[in-house]
């Protein structure tokens, strides 16, 4: 057995769940989702009309809820993790039980992306099959390297035909030079813009 730092005082497994993560300061969202992974496991175990207090399970229990939770359920590794975390500190820190299979379960790894890049004709043959605004955006987007949110504040922007101003800072909206080759498009879009509003 450990030595808690915090012994909480109330009866119930959930209370006290709640007792030690405030006593240690977690926030609010962490509290709950614990609260949520505990009494989901506690219940999980117990579907069978049988319910079995945590202190009584061991690593066989916990690593069969876990595997639940990957193959059956398919949650995501965050939520995986989460779940883990919830009960390695309901083990740890509230039950203050040291077992050896605390320490070997693993750990869910999030798969590798791998980026994909456009080639250089690629890319021109992708702006090359658009028109209209949409090749306006990509292009300035492309030659740029705004995000596309901030491509679309440009161009809100740009319709209004004013600077425009930041909300309480009075410092002018920050406008990007357009690349080169979409020059001409965004004078033409400039005027059909003008004459629209």
């Amino acid at each position: 057995m450990n030595s808690v730092a915090y012994l909480p005082q109330s009866k119930r497994l959930l209370e006290q769940v709640s007792e030690v993560l405030r006593y240690k300061h977690y926030s609010l969202k962490t509290e709950q989702a614990y609260l949520y992974w505990v009494r989901f496991s506690v219940r999980w175990h117990g579907r069978d009309g049988q319910m079995q207090h945590p202190r009584s399970m061991g690593g066989a229990e916990v690593t069969q809820f876990l595997t639940v939770l990957a193959n059956e359920r398919r949650v995501s590794v965050s939520t995986h993790n989460q779940a883990l975390s919830a009960l390695l500190f309901l083990y740890r820190e509230v039950l203050a039980i040291n077992l050896p299979w605390l320490t070997e379960v693993q750990r869910p790894t999030r798969p590798r992306r791998i980026p994909s890049v456009l080639t250089k004709a690629e890319v021109a043959s992708l702006l090359g099959a658009m028109d209209g605004e949409m090749a306006l955006l990509a292009k300035l987007l492309n030659g740029t390297g705004m995000r596309l949110m901030e491509g679309l504040r440009l161009h809100r922007v740009h319709a209004r035909g004013a600077a425009g101003r930041n909300r309480g800072g009075g410092q002018p909206h920050r406008q990007a030079t357009p690349a080169a080759p979409a020059t001409g498009q965004t004078g033409q879009q400039t005027a059909d813009c003008r004459r629209d509003f």
